[in-house]
């Protein structure tokens, strides 16, 4: 690498590390933002955590906290509206933040972790208790206004489709 390639990205279009003369991309200064957010909380936290002690409570309880600035109405099962897409009155069901708002406040807080020298083997945004919350979130969401999210089932070769619009697709699989 010669000198006048120091400090570029090697990989044209990287959304890692923009030029000197290009500002940060937006999920880059959404990433900050969020990471910057999350390490304030934990400054803030009674007792604050330092972060090589943060682990996948302290993000549950982040996300939990998230729930008060939200803009998601989520019916309650006692709620006239609960499972209607459309109510046709108001409510006085809470606001949260929605499921695929925290999805991605995740995955931008899961790479900034990492960035910023943390191991992927010690991630706390990365751990099978956030996915489960997650997963847990969305469902909840999706009953209370009425959305059917369908898991999709594997699709084994030999087997005949029937005008399924995805059996073009080799190997589509979905984990959750």
């Amino acid at each position: 690498m010669s000198s006048s390639d120091r400090g570029k990205d090697p990989v044209e279009g990287s959304s890692r590390s923009p030029g000197r003369d290009q500002p940060p991309s937006r999920y880059e200064s959404q990433k900050r933002r969020d990471w910057n957010t999350f390490n304030h909380y934990l400054k803030n936290h009674r007792p604050p955590i330092p972060l090589p002690h943060c682990n996948s409570n302290h993000v549950l309880e982040f996300l939990r906290y998230l729930d008060q600035f939200g803009k998601t109405k989520v019916h309650l099962q006692g709620c006239i509206f609960y499972g209607q897409p459309d109510p046709p009155a108001p409510c006085t069901c809470p606001l949260r933040q929605a499921w695929g708002s925290l999805d991605a406040l995740i995955g931008r807080l899961r790479a900034a972790y990492e960035e910023n020298g943390g191991s992927t083997e010690t991630n706390p945004f990365a751990c099978a208790g956030i996915r489960v919350y997650l997963r847990e979130v969305k469902e909840c969401q999706a009953k209370a206004r009425g959305i059917n999210y369908k898991k999709k089932q594997k699709k084994f070769a030999n087997s005949p489709s029937k005008g399924d619009d995805d059996s073009n697709f080799a190997g589509h699989f979905t984990f959750s």
